[in-house]
């Protein structure tokens, strides 16, 4: 029953996850936190099988930080993402595969560039523009499709952002109370509050 949006702008990547830990019918948790930043200028919202959710995520946020110190620099957006898809499709191939969906978003410092990808289970990597994991996807993919806008400034995503959330709130019956929402720009990862 998660639920992850992304979007991409005029310099910024804004990624936002519910925050409800729920297994069947029964809500355990409300402030589960969904995205993990796993350098300055890079952060990743997961969804899937709980355990393999936190376990991948650390896994991958272990291992880029241990690049990091190896080679004095963070992996850049876009080779982050090939080595987690690497990662994904390695375990796929084990006795214990990781049954998790991402959406890896980041700002390239070198190229003053924003860059998303959306990544599923099974190791399929694609660039996007915009992208959703989850029961929202249904309703926001066609709303992100209209009104997503490459060029838009900050507030125009926030607001293109809540209106995928309120399409949500109003369409699916079980629908989550909170999001947490995070924007990766020139100046690193932060937190907004909507």
């Amino acid at each position: 029953m998660d639920i992850s949006f992304a979007l991409t702008g005029k310099g910024y990547v804004i990624v936002a996850a519910d925050t409800t830990a729920a297994r069947s019918i029964i809500k355990m948790k409300v402030d589960e936190d969904k995205i993990k930043v796993i350098s300055p200028h890079l952060l990743m919202a997961y969804s899937g099988e709980p355990g393999d959710t936190v376990q991948f995520a650390e896994y991958v946020e272990r291992n880029l930080r241990l690049y990091q110190i190896r080679n004095t620099h963070p992996l850049r957006p876009s080779s982050a993402a090939s080595w987690i898809r690497g990662a994904l499709a390695s375990s796929l191939r084990s006795r214990k595969p990781y049954s998790v969906n991402l959406l890896v978003g980041g700002y390239d410092t070198s190229t003053y560039t924003p860059h998303l990808y959306w990544i599923d289970y099974l190791g399929t990597m694609t660039s996007v523009p915009f992208a959703a994991h989850g029961y929202g996807s249904y309703f926001a993919l066609s709303l992100l499709d209209r009104y997503h806008d490459p060029e838009a400034s900050l507030e125009e995503g926030l607001a293109t952002l809540r209106r995928c959330l309120d399409e949500v709130a109003k369409r699916l019956v079980v629908s989550p109370e909170k999001y947490k929402v995070r924007v990766v720009d020139k100046d690193g990862v932060r937190e907004i509050e909507l």
